[in-house]
C-alpha cells in the first residue's frame, strides 16, 4: 500500500512559542502530533522529547503486535516526561496531548491522548475517529450540551488526560480496516478549535477531489491551506497538521 503524508506546525498569530511538535517517520509508517503545555517552556520540552523519541521507540519494540506497540511507546514516553519534570522543579506539570497513526498492512491503527485528534476522510466525507479527553467532552457525554455549544465553553481548554501527567497513563488505541483513497488527518486544537468540521473538509475536497491522484506537493499544499484557515481565523493557538493518503 503506498502512502503519501505531509505535515507541519506553526506559532500562530498570537502564541510568542510553538509548544507544539510533529512526528514525520515513513520508514516506520507512523505520524503524529503533539500539543504540549505547562509553564517555563516546559510545554516546548514535553511535546519535542515526546516526538524525538517515538521513531527509536517504534525501532526498539518493532516485534510487537502494534496496539500493544503504540501502549508501550507512550507510557514510555510518558515516563521520560515524568523524570524530565523531577529534575527541574520549573517544569513540574508539564505534559503532552498526542494522536498518531501506524500502517500496518490493510489495518491503520490509532492512539490518542488529550485532545489533539485524528479524522477520517471517506468519500468526501469528514469523520472523527478520535475521542477528547477533555471536561468539554465529559460534558458532551453526559448530555449537558452539544458539541457545537461545547465550543463555547470557558473550560474548553480544559484537559482530563495528557502524557506526563500521571504514572498510570490510559491509551486510547482502536484500528481502522483502510479503504483505497482514504484521507487521514492529525491536528492540534489549534486547527480543530478555529475551523469547523464543514470549513476542514471544503479545504480538503477542493484541494485533493481526487485522493489517487495526489502527489506530495498537492498534500503539501493542503496542510498549508488549513493552517492558513486558522489563522485566518485568529490564530489564537499553535497549529499542526499532518495529512496523509492512502493511495495502494
Amino acid at each position: 500500500m503506498g502512502v503519501i503524508t505531509a505535515g507541519d506546525t506553526h506559532i500562530g498569530m498570537k502564541r510568542k512559542s510553538n509548544q507544539d511538535s510533529i512526528c514525520l517517520y515513513p520508514a516506520g509508517l507512523f505520524f503524529a502530533v503533539a500539543d504540549g503545555m505547562g509553564g517555563h517552556n516546559g510545554g516546548d520540552i514535553a511535546s519535542q522529547l515526546t516526538t524525538s523519541l517515538l521513531p527509536e521507540l517504534l525501532q526498539k519494540y518493532a516485534n510487537l503486535e502494534a496496539k500493544q506497540l503504540l501502549v508501550k511507546i507512550i507510557q514510555e514516553v510518558n515516563q521520560s516526561i515524568l523524570l524530565k519534570a523531577s529534575e527541574s522543579p520549573e517544569l513540574k506539570g508539564m505534559g503532552t496531548t498526542l494522536s498518531c497513526i501506524l500502517y500496518r498492512d490493510s489495518h491503520l491503527y490509532i492512539a490518542n491522548v488529550g485532545d489533539s485528534r485524528v479524522y477520517l476522510v471517506h468519500n468526501q466525507k469528514l469523520f472523527q475517529l478520535t475521542r477528547d479527553h477533555s471536561l468539554v467532552q465529559e460534558k458532551i457525554n453526559m448530555g449537558v450540551y452539544t458539541r457545537e455549544q461545547g465550543h463555547e465553553d470557558p473550560q474548553k481548554n480544559v484537559l482530563i488526560r495528557t502524557v506526563g501527567f500521571d504514572e498510570d497513563l490510559q491509551v486510547d488505541v482502536f484500528n481502522y480496516k483502510i479503504s483505497k483513497n482514504d484521507m487521514f488527518l492529525i491536528c492540534s486544537d489549534g486547527l480543530h478549535g478555529k475551523v469547523t468540521d464543514h470549513d476542514i473538509i471544503y479545504l480538503v475536497n477542493e484541494t485533493i477531489p481526487e485522493p489517487q491522484k495526489a502527489t506530495l506537493e498537492i498534500t503539501k499544499n493542503l496542510t498549508q491551506k488549513l493552517i492558513q484557515c486558522a489563522n485566518d481565523n485568529g490564530g489564537q493557538d499553535n497549529i499542526s497538521v499532518i495529512v496523509s493518503i492512502a493511495q495502494g
